[in-house]
């Protein structure tokens, strides 16, 4: 792990308070923002392809937005639905220092909502090999990883979902899903 840094930028300064905390000494390379450094060929070919965040601004729009999209719609309600559930966690259904008792409606509607998060993914991806773009993108990750997730709450991809069950079949079958 290596921290592209720039001491005047406040998400870097974020990154360091964070890893300063957690007592964590990462390789720190300044990138002089003000002199454009960042758009040099050098540093461009330190993020390599793919581009796994989209291409162009555009792009990268939709994909922020996809993968936004399913992280709120698909994975809290996959997440709420599990947390109120989950043996492990009776009297634990929140993250943080303080013991919150599961309850049973939050699960039923987590179940539900991902329910239909379910129906609203296959429908877009008719037609679509990917959820955000014409590649592979962190919005497939995110999709992938709550699919994958929702079956911790006992619900697979419907049999009615086939471009979801297309698609899902297709990104399982990357090497990287494996990961």
């Amino acid at each position: 792990m290596k921290l592209y840094d720039y001491q005047l930028a406040p998400n870097p300064r974020r990154v360091r308070i964070f890893l300063a905390e957690k007592g964590i000494t990462v390789p720190t390379v300044q990138v002089d923002l003000r002199a454009s450094e960042q758009f040099t060929p050098e540093f461009r070919a330190i993020n390599p392809e793919p581009a796994l965040m989209g291409v162009g601004a555009q792009d990268r729009a939709i994909v922020a937005d996809w993968h936004h999209r399913i992280e709120r719609q698909g994975f809290w309600a996959v997440g709420d639905a599990f947390r109120n559930t989950a043996p492990g966690l009776k009297g634990r259904a929140l993250p943080g220092p303080d013991d919150y008792e599961q309850i049973s409606a939050l699960a039923e509607r987590g179940r539900a909502r991902t329910a239909r998060f379910f129906k609203m993914l296959d429908r877009h991806l008719a037609g679509r090999q990917f959820v955000a773009s014409d590649r592979y993108t962190i919005a497939d990750i995110m999709a992938l990883v709550t699919v994958n997730f929702a079956a911790r709450i006992n619900l697979a991809i419907p049999e009615g979902c086939s471009h979801l069950r297309r698609w899902h079949e297709t990104v399982s079958a990357r090497p990287s899903a494996t990961a």
